[in-house]
């Protein structure tokens, strides 16, 4: 899905906020001009697109909100609306460390599918001028703190999720916050009530940590080990578009069976052993894009994948002592930066 195959077809948003007692809620659909539809449109992209985004299913027989869009019809929004921002009040109001927001609905179409956007707009600080006129001083201008400023069309918001209000489909995003004094995903699990999976972001940290504490155990001093795997990751990356975690066990620790099972075993308490993991973001895999080394000196080389591949450019020698050079070739210009 594309940011510009989202047609946004209607909105409503609810006050959240815990310090009224009460919920605000509206009884009208929003006014879509451009530039709201715009607002709209790029924090709906933002959620589903981002590799840190889970998909999720429903509890069908305890989730309040599946039970009320399970027969939705989009002539009922603001009623719809309306309760599905009470029940999210009603949370807040038990865990005051959840923070205050508008509650934005939207119902969305890509192709023919309908959808429904849930954007939880957690209040900021922001500081704005003030102009007045006072008898005495003539004009004066201020600064105050607004405290219930809304994200800005660039931000990304930390609690929101798409729904296909065809196959009941969820993708969100989400941030723990203190729930009876325990870190807690409230979103999915005590707003929507649905079962998620792993993001691609958190997959590919889970493997790329698992990998690099295996390395430290076995190859903590072998450098050429730690930027082989760093290689082979990337390459997988740069051919394939996704990790195939058994192949990936494969190819850095082919020729130790036994280590490669240590990994795999690692990988099963997380059950990822056998998973593809697909990144959709190029910022997710920016680290595996170059090489950076650091000397016990305190010198920091920072070597692009392509050219540390290539041996033509870059050559690493082990030398009789057992100290290590590096030896950057054919360079027509340096830069001072």
């Amino acid at each position: 899905m594309e940011r510009d195959d989202i047609i946004i077809r209607n909105g409503i948003v609810h006050i959240l906020d815990s310090k009224v007692g009460i919920p605000v809620l509206s009884d009208a659909l929003l006014e879509l001009s451009p530039d709201i539809n715009d607002f709209i449109r790029n924090h709906i992209y933002k959620t589903i697109s981002g590799d840190d985004a889970k998909s999720c299913h429903f509890d069908q027989d305890s989730s309040t909100v599946y039970s009320l869009l399970e027969n939705f019809a989009e002539e009922n929004l603001i009623s719809v609306s309306q309760s599905i921002a009470s029940h999210l009040y009603a949370i807040m109001n038990q865990n005051i460390d959840i923070p205050a927001a508008d509650l934005l609905l939207v119902t969305f179409q890509v192709e023919s599918t309908l959808h429904l956007a849930i954007l939880k707009m957690n209040y900021k600080e922001t500081y704005v001028h003030l102009t007045g006129c006072d008898e005495a001083m003539g004009n004066y201008n201020d600064i105050v703190k607004q405290t219930a400023t809304l994200p800005s069309a660039s931000g990304k918001l930390t609690e929101s999720c798409v729904i296909n209000l065809e196959d009941m489909s969820i993708l969100l995003l989400e941030k723990k916050f203190d729930v009876n004094g325990e870190k807690v995903n409230y979103f999915s699990e005590l707003f929507l009530q649905c079962h998620t999976k792993m993001s691609p972001k958190t997959k590919l940290g889970i493997v790329t940590k698992a990998v690099e504490q295996i390395n430290k155990k076995y190859f903590d001093q072998d450098f050429e080990k730690h930027m082989e795997t760093k290689s082979i990751i990337q390459n997988e990356l740069a051919e394939q578009g996704y990790l195939d975690v058994e192949t990936i066990c494969e190819k850095i620790y082919n020729d130790a069976p036994d280590i490669k099972e240590e990994l795999t075993e690692k990988l099963e308490k997380y059950n990822v052993h056998k998973e593809e993991v697909r990144p959709k973001n190029q910022q997710t895999i920016k680290k595996f894009e170059k090489q950076y080394l650091v000397t016990d000196s305190g010198i920091e080389i920072n070597i692009p994948m392509e050219e540390y591949k290539n041996q033509k450019n870059v050559e690493f020698i082990t030398n009789p002592d057992g100290t290590i050079s590096v030896l950057i070739k054919n360079i027509n210009q340096l830069t001072s930066k």
